[in-house]
């Protein structure tokens, strides 16, 4: 038995990309509005002990450091490991402000997820802090990314799955 193929038309593909296009762009501030809990963060004075407990506790692998309201940096798991256990230094001992990462790179809530994925990935984040002017309203986390690119993947097979059983090439 012969298979049936079907060829889709430049007016069927125009429909589809159509379609892809008019569909919402993901932004920060989406993503924010699914994530639960408050920003996880310490002060910059505070011993990088308590920075692992907030991450244990909140499960996270960052913490956003902020003085006085104000974004001074941010610290990892990685940062920990390296700039503390790998030299030997006590936890117990040694300030945020000496291991974190000064200055970090932020977006804003209109920013989009596509261009915080273009971030990460250029520069080598795994987290990105979000403010709003100044004030921290979040961190968008790679996994934050990925979960939008999936959640764009599974809307893209449905418009296909309708577009070819609804409408099909040819009518």
């Amino acid at each position: 038995m012969l298979a049936r193929t079907t060829a889709f038309t430049a007016h069927d593909i125009g429909e589809l990309q159509q379609s892809q296009e008019s569909s919402p762009t993901e932004t920060v501030k989406d993503a924010l509005a699914r994530k639960q809990g408050a920003v996880i963060h310490v002060r910059s004075d505070e011993m990088v002990v308590e920075a692992l407990q907030q991450m244990r506790d909140n499960r996270v692998r960052s913490v956003l450091v902020i003085d006085d309201d104000v974004l001074v940096g941010i610290v990892t798991q990685g940062d920990c490991a390296i700039k503390v256990l790998l030299p030997g230094l006590d936890a117990k001992k040694t300030p945020v402000g000496q291991v974190m990462t000064a200055k970090p790179v932020t977006v804003k809530p209109d920013d989009q997820i596509q261009a915080c994925m273009a971030l990460m990935s250029a520069r080598g984040f795994r987290h990105l802090p979000v403010l709003d002017g100044a004030k921290v309203v979040g961190v968008i986390s790679i996994g934050d990314v990925v979960k939008d690119v999936i959640r764009n993947l599974e809307l893209n097979v449905s418009d296909l799955l309708g577009f070819i059983m609804k409408d099909g090439p040819g009518g």
